[in-house]
């Protein structure tokens, strides 16, 4: 199956949270990995509060684990939601001594802020998520997101995903331009 992409503009945080509440929607209970990518300020955990607050969970709740390296919030169905922050993490072999392989038991929802930090350690099945501010004048809070399958998985829930929200697909790429 070809990488699916998706990109769309997010007028406001409330839209990028409101966006990513419709990814936790997609995901379900099979669970996914999410890696978030971006620039200081481009809104990562916002995204992840709304996909938090997708789940159930309290989004006020959810801060950003970027001294802890993760943090676990069960979730209602059995399985669990983990918050990660690659930002201070050293090395890969750093991430897997923390737990990293646990939290990829099958029907968690795994978000990854700066997952481009260490793509070799991650899934290659998953879901990757560029938050870039828009370029364009006038646009303040706006943001440009960009998704990309990586696998099966991904894919189908970037399909439900993409059915109830805003934007444009792009078929067959490869990557994500960065």
């Amino acid at each position: 199956m070809a990488n699916e992409a998706w990109q769309f503009p997010s007028p406001s945080p409330e839209d990028t949270r409101r966006t990513a509440r419709a990814l936790a929607a997609a995901a379900g209970t099979d669970g996914l990995v999410i890696s978030l990518v971006g620039p200081l300020g481009a809104g990562k955990t916002v995204f992840a509060k709304g996909v938090a607050e997708g789940c159930g969970l309290d989004p006020a709740a959810v801060a950003s684990p970027t001294f802890v390296i993760a943090s676990e919030y069960p979730l209602p169905r059995g399985n669990v939601f983990v918050h990660v922050d690659l930002y201070r993490v050293e090395s890969a072999a750093e991430l897997e001594g923390a737990g990293f392989l646990d939290w990829l038991d099958p029907g968690n929802l795994v978000v990854i802020e700066w997952g481009d930090r260490f793509p070799e350690a991650l899934p290659v099945d998953r879901l990757e998520i560029s938050i870039r501010r828009s370029e364009s004048p006038g646009d303040g809070d706006a943001r440009a997101v960009h998704a990309l399958s990586s696998g099966p998985d991904s894919a189908a829930v970037l399909a439900r995903w993409r059915s109830s929200g805003p934007g444009r697909t792009t078929r067959g790429i490869d990557r994500l331009h960065r």
